[in-house]
């Protein structure tokens, strides 16, 4: 079997306030390519579909059109993401019972999709993400149970439901879709944190048994390391580039092959980017100098000036020399530094309530109102994806 991995499509996102909709329009088109060139017998979607819990018409519109094109290759599983609101994006999962599967809802967790090719059966476990304040609830055993508000916890808890049904299956190769930071992988600044509320990572060995973990949320494509031989658990990464911190990696989608014994191959097939990224740096004169950075003229930038003293009109006298500047920093050397054109990371609401205290007060953040912060943050998050 031929598997189509991809994920963290974000659509509705900006870039520094610059609309990417054209750009994840080529994107998805790239995608519907490169399913059709491969003769693909599967599409998985491991979440991340939109940026935000109430996505745009002309996002909602992209995704019909994407989804619409894929499952007349080969049939789709979607699910959802800390992102996606899961009523919103679960929309129709009932209605669509043929070539399209949306698996947002948690009490679903376990239940298998399952496919075919010339090997025999393949099962499919879609796992949304798992707010652990709501998820540890749905996931106990017995009403008398309680699991902790972690996402080691809540994870652990789906992957019990995902072996009870395995082995109540017999032999089986097996495919989870999971949406979830797992442990010593490496991120970028685009992802939103999940750590509020808990535990923010999981353990590799959580995924112990399954052949392939078709794994979204990180945006660089990665592998972490695997359990044990057997199990093969891989990030797609996004299909773009939606931070500085990207800027030098090469987006794709997984191509994974399954033949008797589990996965055979996994390879990674390009998807172009609208434009080049760079992060550029030096002396004003530097910069401005029409021999020095070239190659970066008509990309995306992010520029740190770091002259002693503040240039006159830093702005636009960079914005002339590269017109797709995004950010232009000033940090002279032991000086305090200054940003024009947005931040350079989505922040951390601890950070943003620490700095806040600060502010107000004088005075560092208090570890009990810290917490009363993140429980509020959490409870505010598992409402907007609900």
């Amino acid at each position: 079997m031929r598997i189509l991995h991809t994920s963290d499509w974000h659509l509705g996102r900006t870039l520094h306030k610059v609309s990417l909709v054209d750009a994840q329009r080529s994107a998805m088109e790239q995608i519907v390519r490169i399913a059709e060139d491969e003769g693909v017998d599967l599409v998985v979607v491991s979440g991340d579909v939109f940026d935000h819990a109430v996505p745009s018409a002309e996002a909602l519109e992209l995704l019909e059109s994407t989804l619409s094109r894929l499952v007349g290759i080969a049939p789709t599983v979607v699910t959802a993401g800390n992102h996606d609101s899961l009523r919103r994006l679960g929309y129709g999962s009932r209605l669509f019972t043929e070539r399209l599967f949306l698996r947002t809802r948690l009490d679903e967790i376990g239940r298998a999709l399952t496919f075919a090719d010339e090997h025999g059966q393949v099962r499919v476990y879609p796992i949304p993400y798992l707010h652990p304040d709501t998820a540890r609830h749905v996931l106990v055993d017995g009403p008398d149970q309680e699991l902790p508000a972690t996402h080691m916890a809540v994870m652990t808890a789906a992957m019990r439901k995902v072996r009870e049904d395995l082995a109540s299956a017999g032999e089986s190769r097996s495919v989870v879709l999971a949406h979830a930071w797992v442990a010593g992988a490496a991120a970028t600044d685009s992802e939103r944190d999940i750590a509020v509320g808990g535990l923010g990572t999981v353990a590799s060995d959580v995924f112990t048994g399954v052949d392939y973990v078709a794994l979204g949320h990180l945006h660089r494509p990665q592998e972490p390391s695997s359990p044990r031989p057997g199990t093969y658990l891989r990030y797609s990464g996004s299909p773009l580039r939606y931070s500085f911190s990207e800027a030098a990696q090469e987006k794709s989608v997984s191509i994974v092959e399954l033949d008797a014994q589990g996965v055979r191959s996994v390879r990674e097939r390009s998807i172009d980017q609208p434009r080049a990224m760079a992060n550029l740096r030096g002396l004003m004169a530097e910069l401005l100098d029409p021999q020095e950075f070239v190659e970066a003229v008509d990309a995306w930038v992010s520029v740190t000036v770091i002259d002693d003293r503040r240039p006159t009109q830093m702005w636009p006298r960079i914005q002339q020399r590269f017109p797709h500047a995004l950010l232009v920093r000033h940090e002279p050397a032991g000086g305090i530094r200054s940003a024009s054109g947005g931040s350079v990371r989505e922040q951390k609401p601890s950070e943003v309530a620490g700095e806040f205290v600060k502010y107000v007060t004088n005075g560092e953040i208090r570890p009990d109102e810290a917490r009363a912060f993140d429980d509020a943050v959490q409870t505010v998050r598992s409402q907007e994806a609900s």
